[in-house]
């Protein structure tokens, strides 16, 4: 079982980190998002207890099955693949989808959503054939093809760099997700936003912050047993 005061711990030095990020990156504080992959339903009161407020699944049928806890005080994100086919499943259920990429998910939110889904544009920065996410000029074209559907609501960017020794190395990754989330603002403005930026996990969250992330996204560094 997790203990609360150990994550209220490690959740007070993290967001201590998180403050120090925010002074270079220039803005405020990124929200840190504890990813709940690997935890039991049973785990999540000690979250709550221990003062997490939001919380990211990977998979549908867990998400589903860990609210079904009944546990209050936590914003839901979901953070894994979006299989459209899955899709219909998170509608009502989360805040945020961070993993949109493709139009077939994006028609089956549309279909289903009595109010505008908000999501983030998942970006394949480095091109990897191994990571899902449209790569950086496909984004223009893809918002084009969202135009007709009014409840798809774009926040902003995610993505995942490439996996790498040092986090340092992430950093050109994290910078370039920052640069194409302005020229994006500039060429969309007043049909899209793109204020929200959800870059970072427990291997390299410090470097995602101060190259301007609004949202980590923190697993074991924060809720390992």
């Amino acid at each position: 079982m997790l203990d609360p005061d150990l994550i209220r711990s490690r959740r007070l030095s993290l967001e201590a980190e998180l403050a120090a990020a925010a002074v270079i990156a220039g803005g405020p504080p990124a929200r840190m998002l504890a990813a709940v992959k690997y935890l039991q339903p049973a785990d999540l009161p000690a979250l709550a207890e221990a003062g997490i407020t939001l919380v990211g699944e990977n998979r549908v049928e867990q998400l589903i099955e860990k609210q079904a806890t009944g546990v209050t005080g936590l914003e839901w994100h979901f953070i894994g693949h979006l299989q459209s086919r899955k899709a219909r499943d998170l509608v009502g259920r989360v805040e945020l989808i961070h993993s949109l990429s493709s139009l077939s998910a994006a028609e089956r939110l549309q279909r289903f959503a009595e109010s505008p889904v908000a999501c983030l544009i998942e970006v394949n920065v480095a091109g990897e054939d191994s990571k899902s996410g449209l790569g950086p000029a496909e984004i223009d074209a893809f918002l084009e093809q969202l135009a007709p559907l009014e409840q798809i609501a774009v926040r902003g960017l995610m993505t995942m760099p490439p996996l790498v020794a040092d986090p340092a190395e992430s950093r050109g990754a994290f910078a370039a997700l920052r640069e194409l989330a302005v020229q994006l603002a500039a060429r969309w403005a007043g049909r899209h936003a793109f204020g929200e930026l959800s870059m970072g996990t427990s291997q390299d969250y410090a470097v995602a912050a101060e190259e301007g992330a609004t949202i980590v996204r923190v697993g074991s560094t924060l809720v390992r047993t």
